[in-house]
Parts: structure tokens; C-alpha cells; sequence
């Protein structure tokens, strides 16, 4: 009979008092409310779960991103991109205001937090070219001349989620949940202790397996930023993320639920739950076990039957000569 799970330590007075701070932020109306993103916003998407994380004793978010498609102009000397912020929220503890331009002088051209297929008509008249700040020029396509010039990345960027926690116990009920719903980076970004000796680590609950990055255009000496690539390619690279944005919505319902099973007592264990990896990874481990017990019965006929075919054949020995 397996031991019931130990229970969870409770918050100290310091976690309380962050997590009190953090939730009269976000208490505010929408309208007033801004974090570090471009946005500014908690995202409508995961609304419902970033309330369903901070109704938990021991949890609280302190940044959170539900999945975007984003295009960027690189920074002119370092080739970074303004999309950093998601991460130097990760040990912040609380809600940071956004900066405009983004970290190393990169530049947002187009953000958005739902698929592009969703954006209002009017929007898309005009093409992706127009839609992304970019100018397609016959017979210049590809930037020519350009070497030094910044490169426009078109992104597609997963859920990501920090959660500042009460204990190491309450982080690995994180981590655990992030892991089997799919976002196999999750992992605890901080674990230092406090000045007050506090332990309250931050799980960032991610996934670069659904990342995806492509090379679109270039800004030129001129201040022109053209478009290297056709508009097949863009719609083909703007498919791809509708059915990247479909897949991160799937995953981030798994977290909830696995999140639920974690958090609520002995819900897993009794109910027979089982994620999607271990399920796969069994059912492999079964395949192989049938494979090699079939091997060893087709090696067990096979030589039974070679036992056989030499008792059967009659070998005739001829008497010894006698002398």
C-alpha cells in the first residue's frame, strides 16, 4: 500500500506578502494594467489559468506569455532581439513595466497574441508584406548589397510561464505538471534564497520544441526594410504558425489539468491518469517485449524442428570388418 503524499508546507509570511503585491497588480482593470511585454497585458488566452495558478496556496505568477507570432527587426550592432523580456521577468518576483524598443535597440514590427487567421479583415487586404512593415521591390529581393544591413526575423513564440513558488516542494509540482503536458523545458530559473533566508523558487514552464524562426526581410542603408523572400513563403511561414498556435492551446489545456492532478491530493494516483509521453513510452516498452518474446518462441520452434528432422533421418552404420 503506498503512503499518502506528505503535505505541502505552508507559504511563509515573506511569499505572502510578495504574493499579496503581486495580486493587487493584477487586480487592476484591464485597461490600466500593464506588465514587461509589448502588450502590456495579461493575455486573454490564459486569463482563466493564470487565475486558476494564483488561487493556489503557495503559488503565485509573476510574468506570463500565452503564445505569440511576432516580426522584429534585429538591434544594429549586436543582432539581438527585443524579445527578452518574456525571460528577465523570470526572477523579478513581481510585475514589471514594459520598455519600449526591447533590449539591444531591436525594434517590434508586428505582434500578435492570437493567430494572424484571426486578425480583422482589413488588416490583411493589403498582404503580409504590408501587414509585417516590409516593401517587396521587383528585382531586389534577397538584399543585395545589404551585408550589414538588419535582418527582419518573423517568430512564433510558445506559452511561457513563471511561477514564483512557496518551497522547493511546491516547485516540483510545477515542474512535474509542465513536463508531461509537453513544455519539456520547465525547470526551476531560481533557486537562491532570500535575504531573509526565504526559499521561494521561480519555475519557468516552457517549450522551445514549438519555437520557430525565419529570416523574412532586411533593412538596408537607405532605412528601407524589403522583403527577401516571396509571398508564398510568407504564407506558407503564417500557416505554419496556425498549426503551431493550435498545438500550444492543446498543451496549455494539459498543463491545467496535469497542474489540477498535482496540487489536487491523490486525484492522479486514484484515477489511473497517465500523460501522453509516459503512455507512448509504454506502449513502446510493450512492443519491444512482445518483438523479442516473439524472436525467442520463432528460435524455440525453429530449433525444435531441427531436433527433430535429425532424430528422424535413419543413419545406417555399416558392421566393423571382422578379422
Amino acid at each position: 500500500m503506498s503512503k499518502p503524499p506528505k503535505p505541502l508546507p505552508p507559504p511563509s509570511q515573506s511569499f505572502t506578502n510578495r504574493k499579496t503585491k503581486i495580486l493587487s497588480a493584477l487586480s487592476v482593470p484591464d485597461a490600466e494594467y500593464t506588465d514587461l511585454s509589448p502588450k502590456g497585458s495579461v493575455d486573454v488566452g490564459i486569463r482563466d489559468l493564470i487565475d486558476e495558478i494564483n488561487a493556489r496556496e503557495g503559488l503565485v505568477t509573476t510574468s506570463s506569455c500565452a503564445g505569440r507570432v511576432s516580426v522584429y527587426l534585429e538591434g544594429r550592432s549586436t543582432g539581438t532581439s527585443p524579445q527578452d523580456e518574456r525571460e528577465e521577468a523570470a526572477t523579478a518576483g513581481g510585475v514589471r513595466s514594459s520598455s519600449a524598443g526591447g533590449k539591444g535597440g531591436g525594434e517590434w514590427l508586428f505582434v500578435s497574441h492570437d493567430p494572424i487567421s484571426s486578425l480583422p479583415p482589413g488588416q490583411l487586404e493589403r498582404g503580409y508584406e504590408s501587414l509585417f512593415g516590409l516593401v517587396s521591390l521587383p528585382g531586389q529581393e534577397g538584399g543585395e548589397g545589404d551585408e550589414k544591413g538588419r535582418m527582419v526575423h518573423f517568430k512564433f513564440e510558445p506559452m511561457i510561464l513563471h511561477v514564483l513558488t512557496a518551497s522547493h516542494s511546491h516547485a516540483q509540482k510545477v515542474i512535474q505538471a509542465g513536463m508531461e503536458a509537453g513544455f519539456r523545458e520547465t525547470g526551476a530559473v531560481s533557486l537562491l534564497s532570500r535575504q531573509d533566508n526565504d526559499h521561494n523558487p521561480v519555475v519557468a514552464v516552457r517549450s522551445m520544441g514549438l519555437s520557430f524562426e525565419s529570416l523574412i526581410g532586411v533593412e538596408g542603408p537607405d532605412g528601407v526594410r524589403r522583403a527577401v523572400v516571396g509571398r508564398g513563403y510568407l504564407d506558407r511561414v503564417v500557416r505554419n504558425s496556425e498549426k503551431l498556435f493550435k498545438e500550444n492551446e492543446r498543451r496549455i489545456g494539459r498543463f491545467r489539468e496535469a497542474l489540477k492532478g498535482w496540487f489536487e491530493e491523490g486525484s492522479k494516483k486514484k484515477d489511473g491518469w497517465e500523460d501522453a509521453d509516459a503512455r507512448r513510452e509504454r506502449k513502446r516498452s510493450e512492443g519491444l517485449r512482445r518483438k523479442q518474446e516473439l524472436e525467442k518462441g520463432k528460435q524455440e520452434t525453429t530449433e525444435k524442428e531441427q531436433q527433430s528432422e535429425e532424430g528422424g533421418i535413419g543413419i545406417i552404420l555399416e558392421p566393423p570388418e571382422v578379422l
